[in-house]
């Protein structure tokens, strides 16, 4: 065969798949891809675990509808404290606390249910505010982009939910600000993705220790904040670190399936399911038996 037939043929079968409409076409195939192609399918090798599915979804990623999720809450978080730093008056790494706030979860307000998901707007300090918004940014975006917005919606708010209900059962004199519960649930919804599937991830081992570094010192900081530390006003509460995660871990499991799923991981799934339903239960039949401390 001749290469002008070779090129021909070539130019056929790409034209089946759509790709070229004649042989003056050809050389788009050898172009390099545009930026958002690359980062698609950048996220795509970081958050999924088959090959086939890394390529479907480099291929036919389309931005459309596009990731509304974090962004929105992102902006929302960043206005809320944008406005409390004004009306205050003051910004420090750590604080200060807006405990007048009608959305801070307090232990003496917990008739308020509202407090129980809009403490996530308030933060307390810069820094809180920093780590929580470069968190939800770099895990949660790429997240959803790869899921849906539904369901890294769902699991945000489920952590954030677990959040002020598991401080309202194992730290009660507490109050409580910060989306950590939520951006908790995204690391451990990546996590329980990671641990599931690491040996078919590349550096899986090294993202399992990074993550887990990243949060033992998060964690560790909030502890020492509230025992340690001086405090300067109302304690604030690490439970929601905790429970936060422990909400992304079964809903994680739960939303962010994979797309052929084995008779162990249907198991599973009712397992999570089960686990997050009886402590969310369990916590609110608490609180309304203990309106106030």
């Amino acid at each position: 065969m001749t290469g002008k037939r070779t090129r021909s043929f070539k130019c056929a079968v790409h034209h089946r798949d759509r790709e070229v409409s004649s042989e003056n076409d050809f050389h788009l195939l050898i172009q390099e891809p545009p930026v958002f192609r690359k980062m698609v399918r950048i996220i795509a090798d970081e958050f999924l675990t088959e090959e086939r599915d890394r390529k479907y979804y480099a291929d036919h990623y389309t931005c459309c509808p596009p990731p509304l999720f974090v962004i929105f809450v992102t902006l929302l978080e960043l206005s809320f404290f944008t406005y409390y730093t004004v009306v205050m008056g003051e910004v420090n790494p750590s604080g200060p606390v807006p405990i007048d706030s009608i959305f801070i979860y307090r232990p003496d307000k917990r008739a308020e249910v509202w407090r129980f998901l809009f403490y996530m707007v308030l933060h307390a300090g810069w820094l809180h505010l920093l780590f929580n918004l470069l968190v939800q940014v770099l895990v949660g975006l790429p997240l959803e982009m790869v899921h849906g917005s539904l369901r890294i919606g769902v699991v945000y708010m489920a952590g954030v939910l677990a959040g002020s209900l598991g401080t309202s059962v194992f730290d009660t004199d507490v109050y409580l600000v910060g989306a950590s519960g939520g951006v908790y649930a995204l690391l451990a919804a990546h996590l329980a993705n990671v641990l599931l599937n690491y040996n078919n991830m590349e550096f899986g081992i090294v993202r399992l220790i990074g993550i887990f570094i990243v949060a033992s010192a998060d964690v560790g900081f909030a502890i020492y904040d509230r025992y340690a530390s001086e405090q300067l006003g109302p304690p604030v509460s690490y439970v929601a670190h905790l429970t936060g995660a422990l909400a992304g871990l079964t809903i994680g499991l739960l939303v962010l399936k994979n797309f052929e799923q084995k008779l162990h991981e249907q198991l599973m799934w009712w397992v999570a399911l089960g686990v997050y339903a009886a402590c969310t239960i369990f916590a609110i039949l608490f609180n309304v038996s203990n309106p106030e401390p």
